[in-house]
């Protein structure tokens, strides 16, 4: 997600807090977790992927809704077919009920540093579900149950426990909701010259996750941590408006009712284009030309498998192009942008099926295949967020912008909605690894078009080699999501990016690590890794035993701070060599790189293995010099997080 809450703007007052309290309370000693790698098991092994006896649940939906633009709402039901593949029998389940995260009785309003008002629903009192019914069948039973609702979990005690291995249940709920304005920077409502855009997430009771780490998954919903979904597959009917179009997650089935021919033909001739095609141009937004029917209702009706989430956006007056995406497997795929007469621009959303496109062609051919047919970008309110084949955007964003917003937002197609991590315990996991994948394909696209772009060198997630940053983290990575100290969330994005570039080009090389990365993967794709399964992963596949790098980077502040402290001669003969003395004077260890200069114009490179630092804070090498020494330099090219860089630099005397 682009911008994790409003709240962040309230990061100055939150730094002026912490630095006015003097207490000996630290939230690190409840909500950070030491380093100490689990053995493996039969269910995680210890090379960092399922093991022989590997289980999840998985839940699968059938949803029918009705938006209501009357008062913007959403009625319906969903229909839950869960299956308890663990070894545990299940007398109770779990779901997640996000919506309620606006009632003001919530737990996030009372956690909400206060502003007058809770920011992403002023009116929050007329928000959060509207549970109605229940209903339970199993084994050809059926009965009604009370749930009980806390906050923005809701469990559901059985009559009779579900079994382990295989058994089924099938959960029925009807349901209804008010939509927000702005849903906590997820999803809302964007009013615009031609109606009203509503970008639509969280938007059913869904299922928590029951896994083998922690059991049932039941962290609440505070707005910062983002979710934790099982798979599954998805049915989907969506009532609206007629003189709406929706845009959903997977593939619409009933285009024959809902689309005109001239749409119907425009999308075929995209599906075989590298160029955006205009579905809907922006003479057309709007027209009644543009619908089947321009009265009453229609229902969309979509699909989607072995999915984790599906959301959608609807519109009355949305421009609509779309575009082929080549896959590396042969199978071709469609990329789609929806957005409103306001945002048409060459250096704004006209370009954002190029962009779509683009992303998921270079992940997919360095990381992982797209596994769907329809990627969807959808301009509105929210200011970044991504759900499996839909990213919700801001529709005023443009040029790099844009570019580095939309790559963002569909990589989180690959973290986490292929490789299925804990985003509310382990916001490092997703949001990290896609900011990696995001430089990549950053420096990949179109000749590196944005590469240079100040935008991008002064996005704060983007800001890969800000070593200065690292000055001010007091929050280690590892942190649960919602613990961290708003100032700092955006190092769940830069650091974790970092330091795994910095195994990339500095530690491992890029041909062993950029291997072990895709195996990692491979390994979870549609699964649920925990951080130790990366560590694991990366470990084995790389050959490196890399728990000292995992220890500092994830679960520490330590800086780094290496100096040179003594140059001489042997014998006082350059000839001979010269030894030179390094420090390691901060907590942070990493492998050293140095240049050096010698009087005859000769220049050459060390690098030193981190295995310098086992035995001490100092080392002391040769250097083959043939003549005097006019300069050594640490890090000459300022790759690594270096705090103090006046101590890098020798000079002869």
């Amino acid at each position: 997600m682009k911008i994790i809450l409003c709240l962040l703007s309230l990061a100055g007052c939150i730094c002026t807090l912490h630095a006015q309290t003097d207490t000996n309370y630290n939230p690190h000693d409840f909500f950070t977790q030491p380093f100490n790698p689990p053995p493996g098991n039969p269910f995680r092994s210890a090379k960092g992927i399922p093991g022989p006896e590997y289980w999840q649940n998985s839940a699968s939906y059938l949803i029918h809704a009705t938006l209501s633009e009357k008062d913007t709402s959403i009625t319906g039901d969903v229909t839950i077919t869960y299956t308890n593949n663990s070894p545990d029998q299940l007398d109770y389940l779990w779901l997640q009920l996000d919506q309620n995260i606006f009632k003001p009785s919530s737990r996030s309003v009372a956690t909400t540093i206060y502003t007058g008002s809770y920011p992403d629903a002023p009116d929050a009192i007329a928000y959060g579900y509207k549970i109605k019914d229940v209903l339970v069948s199993s084994n050809g039973n059926s009965y009604k149950v009370d749930p009980i609702i806390t906050d923005t979990r809701m469990q559901i005690r059985l009559q009779k426990p579900m079994l382990p291995k295989g058994d089924k249940i099938s959960l029925k709920i009807n349901f209804s909701f008010n939509i927000p304005p702005d849903g906590a920077g997820r999803f809302g409502r964007q009013y615009t010259k031609n109606g009203v855009i509503y970008q639509i997430a969280q938007w059913y009771p869904r299922m928590c996750v029951y896994d083998d780490v922690k059991g049932w998954n039941t962290l609440p919903y505070l707005g910062t941590g983002e979710f934790y979904c099982e798979y599954g597959n998805y049915e989907y009917y969506i009532t609206a408006p007629a003189e709406m179009i929706v845009y959903g997650s997977g593939d619409l089935q009933n285009p024959s009712q809902v689309l005109t021919a001239e749409q119907i033909k425009r999308l075929a001739l995209a599906a075989k284009s590298d160029k955006t095609v205009t579905i809907i141009g922006p003479e057309e937004a709007g027209k009644p030309i543009t619908r089947p029917s321009a009265k009453g209702n229609l229902t969309w009706h979509f699909t989607m498998h072995n999915t984790r989430d599906v959301a959608f956006a609807a519109g009355k007056g949305m421009i609509w192009d779309a575009a082929k995406i080549n896959l590396p497997s042969g199978r071709k795929a469609m990329a789609m942008s929806c957005y409103p007469v306001e945002s048409i621009g060459d250096s704004a959303w006209s370009r954002s099926t190029e962009y779509l496109k683009n992303s998921i062609e270079i992940y997919s051919e360095n990381f992982f295949e797209f596994p769907w047919n329809v990627a969807i970008s959808s301009a509105g309110i929210t200011s970044g967020m991504e759900y499996p084949g839909l990213i919700f955007d801001n529709y005023k964003e443009t040029k790099a912008d844009l570019w580095f917003l939309i790559a963002h937002e569909i990589g989180h197609n690959w973290f986490p909605m292929i490789v299925g991590n804990n985003e509310r315990r382990y916001m490092w996991q997703d949001e990290g690894l896609n900011t990696y994948i995001n430089y990549i394909a950053t420096d990949l696209f179109n000749n590196g078009e944005y590469v240079n772009d100040p935008a991008y060198l002064n996005k704060k997630f983007f800001a890969s080699r800000d070593y200065e940053q690292f000055m001010q983290y007091k929050d280690p990575l590892i942190t649960i999501s919602d613990a961290m100290d708003d100032a700092q969330h955006y190092q769940y994005y830069g650091k974790t990016a970092y330091g795994l570039n910095l195994l990339r080009t500095v530690v491992v090389g890029k041909e062993r690590f950029d291997y072990a990365f895709r195996k990692y993967i491979e390994a979870w794709a549609y699964k649920h890794p925990t951080p130790y399964d990366f560590f694991n992963c990366i470990n084995n596949a790389a050959g490196e035993d890399l728990n000292w790098f995992w220890k500092e980077w994830f679960f520490t502040t330590w800086k780094l701070d290496q100096a040179i402290t003594d140059v001489k001669y042997i014998e006082n003969d350059p000839q001979k060599g010269v030894l030179i003395t390094i420090e390691n004077k901060g907590k942070m260890i990493l492998p050293v790189i140095l240049k050096i200069q010698q009087s005859n114009g000769k220049s050459g490179i060390v690098n030193l293995p981190v295995e310098i630092w086992q035995r001490g804070g100092t080392w002391t090498f040769r250097y083959p010099s043939e003549n005097k020494i006019d300069k050594i330099v640490l890090d000459p090219e300022n790759v690594l997080p270096d705090v103090n860089r006046k101590n890098n630099v020798w000079n002869k005397l």
